[in-house]
């Protein structure tokens, strides 16, 4: 166990002695406190879950809809052995949370992924001062660091106009959950044209929308007679649909992807995309550094992604006590 705090990494995932339960755990357990919906977060087979009330639909689709699950609505307080468990707004995805553990020997807090951009498809982060706070590092490196959302809205709406001028389909490649609907919700401010999304994302989206998340008119690929042609319209698709059969539907299509692997010079040329956009649903450099700051925490673990380097830079520029909390893998290139 690490010094003086209820956590430890086992071979399950990241474990509560306080409270006997995982968050996140990777292989099956008999409780699990679950950040948000994402697959390298949200795993089938355990025998209950904890989440946010508004990951619950998101779960049931991904999960099962007969999984054992309790929610909590944000900032709600639940004793579980030794210690007070409550869920706290991450920004990252619709019902994203943080997880806050609080015992006799402080308060801590795993962020599990997040952001602080502005995000109209899910409630905005929400700074929780801790004792110990443990951070993602996904885009930990000062290269990361995010345009406004009107730059990057405007930035697709142009590409999506001179394809349409060309009559090319516009195929952007997006993760199916919390990044197809983000851009949607981003775009709804520019046009009130559809678009077509692959079957991976329209349940999905359509959670969204009944929980009152406002977005852009979306219709399934199927809802094209045969034979009508796609030119001029917008087509969001996951990334594992690129190079794949299913884009033979898309005569003289144009490529493009949403992440923020796009701010590295050569990741779309690898990718194999005509276009890139630089979107994440994570915090950027200058956002982790602000958001560790503000949570008072006098001791970090940082974890996914570039977790070395935030450490280091936590010890030397912060004077922090900060070290990589190993052993808990990586983030998933696709969630982004």
């Amino acid at each position: 166990m690490m010094d003086k705090i209820p956590l430890e990494v086992r071979p399950e995932g990241l474990y509560c002695t306080a409270g006997d339960f995982f968050i996140d755990a990777w292989h099956s357990v008999p409780r699990c406190v679950v950040t948000h919906g994402h697959g390298d977060h949200a795993r089938w087979g355990h025998q209950h879950y904890i989440a946010a009330e508004g990951s619950l639909e998101i779960l049931k689709h991904r999960l099962g809809a007969h999984i054992s699950i309790q929610t909590l609505k944000y900032g709600q307080r639940l004793k579980i052995g030794e210690c007070w468990l409550s869920l706290h707004p991450a920004g990252h995805i619709l019902g994203s949370a943080q997880v806050r553990i609080e015992t006799t020997k402080g308060v801590f807090v795993i962020s599990g992924d997040y952001k602080r951009a502005p995000d109209a498809t899910c409630e905005p982060f929400e700074v929780v001062e801790c004792d110990l706070f443990v951070t993602e590092s996904t885009f930990a490196l000062p290269v990361y660091k995010w345009e406004q959302n009107a730059v990057v809205a405007q930035q697709i709406m142009r590409w999506w106009h001179d394809n349409q001028q060309e009559n090319h389909p516009s195929i952007l490649f997006c993760y199916a959950l919390g990044k197809a609907q983000r851009i949607m919700s981003l775009l709804a401010s520019y046009t009130q044209q559809p678009v077509y999304v692959h079957g991976a994302i329209f349940p999905l989206a359509q959670i969204y929308a009944q929980q009152g998340v406002t977005m852009l008119p979306f219709h399934t690929i199927g809802d094209k007679l045969k034979g009508e042609s796609f030119a001029k319209e917008l087509i969001l698709a996951p990334p594992s649909a690129a190079g794949s059969p299913w884009l033979k539907r898309f005569p003289s299509f144009r490529t493009a992807a949403a992440s923020g692997w796009m701010q590295i010079r050569g990741m779309r040329r690898r990718k194999g995309m005509d276009h890139g956009f630089v979107l994440s649903d994570h915090a950027d450099w200058d956002a982790l550094i602000e958001t560790i700051a503000q949570t008072k925490a006098t001791r970090v673990l940082t974890t996914h992604g570039n977790a070395a380097t935030l450490a280091k830079y936590l010890r030397e520029e912060k004077n922090l006590h900060a070290q990589e909390l190993k052993g808990l893998g990586a983030v998933d290139e696709d969630e982004d």
